[in-house]
């Protein structure tokens, strides 16, 4: 690894956003591979920060300020890959299911499947369930992620996971929960294929639901 990359990855571990897009730019200036910026650095980064968190080394403060500095750098880098065919782990939708209209924790859900290369089609909060059938139809995504923090909303899944069946559509993604009001015993009781307790479980059950495909 380049001292470039080196710099850009040791500054999203340590959480230096306000240093990431001179950083990111003086790279782009220099002709640095884009594709490695992204997986050899950034990538590897959040890697890093999902490990530290599991092992207790870093607490959900430290893992937001690594996926806002992550996301800085990205949104750099995004516009100039427009032209160019670039290789995404999978495609997830998510969203805070109809009734419940907290985002941190989905927020920072999205910047670190970003941060591991998903493609992540955020679609807000409060979302009805016929909206979100016709995302699933349009976008067609590997995963769709739902988020309840009010235990008077996660119901909603069920609903959601229901409408899936009916629609035809639940054997072609994988469905994970979490937020507050969500634990494993509940995802398995509604038929979700999995649940994260956080962000970076998240993140680990994406990489399984793709690499087991």
């Amino acid at each position: 690894m380049t001292d470039r990359l080196n710099h850009i990855r040791n500054a999203i571990i340590e959480g230096k956003h306000k240093e990431i897009e001179n950083l990111v730019k003086a790279a782009i200036e220099e002709k640095v591979n884009l594709k490695e910026m992204i997986n050899d650095a950034m990538i590897a980064a959040m890697d890093v920060v999902g490990q530290k968190f599991s092992n207790g080394e870093f607490f959900v403060p430290e893992m937001l300020v690594s996926a806002v500095t992550m996301k800085k750098g990205l949104d750099l880098i995004k516009p100039l890959l427009k032209d160019e065919e670039t290789e995404s782990k999978g495609t997830v939708i998510m969203c805070t299911v109809k009734g419940d209209i907290h985002d941190v924790g989905k927020n920072l859900v999205i910047m670190m499947l970003e941060g591991a290369g998903f493609n992540v089609v955020d679609l807000g909060v409060d979302l009805a369930v016929e909206l979100l059938i016709q995302e699933v139809k349009k976008i067609n995504p590997d995963i769709l992620g739902l988020s309840a923090l009010l235990t008077t909303t996660m119901q909603e899944m069920k609903i959601v996971i229901e409408a899936l069946e009916t629609n035809g559509f639940r054997n072609s993604l994988k469905v994970m929960v979490g937020g507050a009001a969500v634990d494993a015993t509940f995802a398995k009781q509604i038929g979700a294929d999995g649940y994260g307790k956080d962000a970076a479980e998240a993140v680990e059950l994406a990489k399984r639901f793709i690499a087991a495909k």
